[in-house]
């Protein structure tokens, strides 16, 4: 199992979206090395920091799961998409100035200045971290 990070803006599709649809195509990526990730390495199983990006503030929700590997986006075959499902709403959201100052985050992608990538990998370290967070 693999662990990601992707982000949404809450105003366009929010992690209480999720949990009322239950499962939705990821479609929209339109980056090269986040498709990838989408195409080549998602598989079924793995988890997800569902990230609200573009708010105040932004953070980590929730999780999410792939619910079916990458496919080809229908609106435009150059790119890829997943079907991801609702896992859990965290009881405490856990905002980007939190992840920052957690040194034991301090390697995690999302935390990197200028890192701006939608779909990122996660060290299962720092996944579980983040839930323990999301969880208190």
């Amino acid at each position: 199992m693999k662990y990601w990070l992707m982000k949404s803006e809450p105003s366009t599709y929010s992690i209480d979206d999720l949990a009322k649809d239950k499962i939705t195509a990821w479609d929209g990526v339109r980056n090269y090395q986040a498709r990838n990730f989408m195409r080549d390495t998602m598989k079924p199983g793995d988890l997800i920091l569902f990230y609200h990006s573009n708010a105040e503030p932004a953070g980590v929700a929730g999780l999410a799961k792939v619910v079916k590997a990458g496919y080809p986006d229908p609106k435009d075959s150059l790119w890829s998409m997943v079907d991801v499902g609702f896992f859990q709403k965290f009881k405490k959201f856990v905002s980007l100035e939190e992840l920052k100052t957690n040194s034991m985050l301090k390697d995690m992608l999302v935390v990197r200045r200028g890192m701006r990538l939608s779909v990122q990998p996660v060290d299962q370290a720092h996944f579980e971290a983040v839930v323990k967070m999301g969880a208190r």
